[in-house]
């Protein structure tokens, strides 16, 4: 399939029974007669087997966090293999070098939505990380900044307001990238702010205001579609329920 090993070292294979068996498992779940049409969504293909993410999901279960075995799934290079290392690594372990090889090693929204979904958004340096990558001009680096922020809106429990209110100038900063997987992401981290409680809906519904009044296509498109989620009957009647 043209995959690499890396973690065969001088013609040796390590004590890594476990991982053989986890790509022989990935292997017989593969769905080759899926991947043109995953292709057509945008998925990079090159390297994927087109396992379910419920079944990656099984595997993880059962495997539980294991951070040695991640790094060396993440090294096979294959798709897939990369999704599952998002789930299995452990985000208290995982250094600001290895975060930096991930992302650079990007190549497609849905592994970039996974692992930061999975993995990233549970690290210390998440917040850090959302705003540094939003910065960065690489595609997917980019992407997954704006990614981080949608994730931490949604999994961020402890996060007070003034915290998502400092991201929304970095959003707005980036509404303007005409680049289709950095501007779903930056509607997705606007929206996911906005869905967070009253006063975040109310300054994320401002700002989408703004961008449609943009001279921008991309930041029109952002706000537009930001608005009309933001300020729907159904979103505005979950916010009054939350807030009691």
């Amino acid at each position: 399939m043209g995959w690499r090993e890396p973690w065969r070292e001088g013609g040796k294979a390590k004590p890594m029974r476990e991982l053989e068996d986890i790509l022989a498992t990935l292997r017989s779940l593969a769905r080759p007669d899926q991947l043109s049409g995953m292709a057509r969504f945008g998925i990079n293909t090159e390297t994927a087997l087109g396992v379910r993410i419920p079944e990656l999901r099984a595997i993880a279960k059962k495997t539980g966090r294991r951070h040695r075995l991640a790094l060396a799934l993440w090294d096979t290079g294959i798709h897939d293999a990369r999704i599952l290392a998002g789930m299995v690594a452990e985000p208290d372990v995982l250094t600001e070098a290895e975060m930096e090889a991930w992302v650079g090693g990007f190549n497609s929204w849905d592994l970039c939505d996974q692992v930061c979904s999975n993995l990233f958004d549970k690290s210390p340096r998440a917040w850090d990380k959302a705003v540094e990558w939003s910065g960065r001009e690489e595609e997917f680096v980019r992407r997954a900044g704006f990614t981080l922020m949608a994730c931490l809106a949604v999994h961020d429990k402890k996060a007070g307001d003034a915290a998502f209110l400092a991201l929304l100038p970095v959003i707005e900063g980036g509404a303007e990238d005409p680049r289709n997987y950095v501007r779903k992401a930056v509607n997705w981290a606007l929206r996911g702010i906005g869905k967070r409680n009253r006063a975040l809906n109310g300054a994320a519904v401002v700002v989408a205001e703004g961008l449609r009044a943009s001279g921008s296509r991309s930041a029109r498109w952002v706000g537009s579609d930001a608005f009309r989620e933001l300020t729907s009957d159904k979103v505005l009647a979950r916010l009054a329920r939350l807030a009691g």
